[in-house]
């Protein structure tokens, strides 16, 4: 029996995991606990993703376990051992400001959370291929002192510097930064990751996450940038920019396209190995930009406030450099751009809400 494991599956990219491998695989098997509700409150429950997967897809296995604790991952680990043959760890405490709350809880969940994941896939399926959503900010603030130019709607980097054709690529320092609190914990375990690979010889696989979208986010104020943004288009509630005149520049992929590439590193993996992952110069918008064209496909004009106050450790401008993953995985491509990904958050927001009501 071929199992594919999936931690966070009832999350964003947890969730596209679990429709995209369960064609591919006899058994994909879920572990999602539904911290996300703990985080960010009642709009950040993923309840209602667990129930749509046990739906639809009859080869899928919900288990409600905490990553945090090895006792409950180990009997999953025992039940089907060798047969797992991808973990996809999607798992995460997934925002800068809420870690500060309680960084004990952020540092369990993505640091601790992530070693008992690898030692468990090292003990009972160490052939296994070991995926981990890292995120770029374990680069912290060192964005933001590259030579930045404003422009009318947006930051855009010098023309003349290396990262202006495609991005930022792997080489940026994770080192002599600030990176928040959940930075930190990311760092930890994205460093482990691919010290299992480098020193225990698995096959693992690091990707550096830009913003990861798509139309099965629970966005909530904290995470979840243009899923919650689109939120505040239909509903009318009040979205808060915060600090850089609005024109902090984001590159977005599409959930899809994210899990694609996990496919195609899973069947030609490369021990301990780190790739950069959005939308690149493909897919990416400032605030001001993604706010226009929710109003655009929304047809509602946005109710929404500044504040001179940015988040802490912020990017000013990211777009990933996907130029390493296209160099070893030439056949992947991105599927989704900005319009069409936010056009079917729309239609999926619009659905939800109407269902809750």
């Amino acid at each position: 029996m071929k199992v594919a494991l999936v931690t966070g599956s009832a999350g964003l990219i947890g969730s596209e995991s679990v429709a995209f491998f369960s064609e591919k695989f006899d058994l994909v098997v879920g572990i999602d606990n539904n911290m996300r509700q703990y985080f960010f409150g009642a709009d950040g429950s993923t309840e209602w993703n667990r129930n749509r997967l046990e739906e639809a897809y009859s080869n899928y296995a919900h288990r409600p376990a905490d990553i945090r604790e090895v006792s409950q991952l180990e009997p999953i680990f025992k039940e089907f051992g060798a047969d797992i043959k991808l973990i996809i760890h999607a798992a995460a405490q997934p925002s800068h400001d809420w870690a500060a709350r309680e960084p004990f809880t952020d540092f369990t969940v993505n640091a601790n959370g992530t070693l008992n994941m690898l030692e468990m896939t090292r003990q009972h399926c160490p052939e296994a291929v070991f995926i981990f959503t890292s995120t770029n900010k374990v680069y912290g603030d060192n964005p933001n002192y590259l030579p930045l130019i404003e422009t009318e709607t947006r930051w855009e980097i010098d023309k003349n510097h290396p990262y202006f054709e495609n991005g930022i690529d792997e080489h940026m320092s994770i080192d002599h930064t600030k990176h928040s609190l959940f930075g930190a914990s990311k760092v930890a375990a994205d460093v482990l990751v691919q010290e299992y690979g480098r020193y225990f010889g698995m096959k693992t696989g690091v990707f550096r996450g830009g913003c990861l979208t798509g139309p099965n986010h629970s966005g909530a104020q904290l995470h979840g940038f243009l899923s919650y943004l689109m939120k505040c288009a239909i509903t009318g509630n009040q979205y808060t920019v915060f600090g850089y005149k609005g024109k902090q520049v984001r590159d977005n992929i599409h959930s899809y396209d994210l899990v694609n590439m996990f496919w195609h590193y899973y069947q030609n993996p490369r021990e301990g190995e780190v790739y950069n992952a959005g939308g690149g110069r493909y897919a990416n918008c400032s605030m001001l930009e993604g706010i226009a064209l929710c109003e655009e496909i929304s047809g509602n004009k946005m109710n929404y406030t500044y504040s001179e106050t940015n988040r802490i450790g912020d990017h000013i401008w990211y777009i990933s450099d996907l130029t390493k993953f296209k160099d070893h995985y030439p056949d992947w491509n991105w599927t989704y751009d900005l319009k069409q990904t936010l056009a079917q958050i729309h239609d999926s927001m619009v659905a939800r809400l109407a269902a809750a009501h």
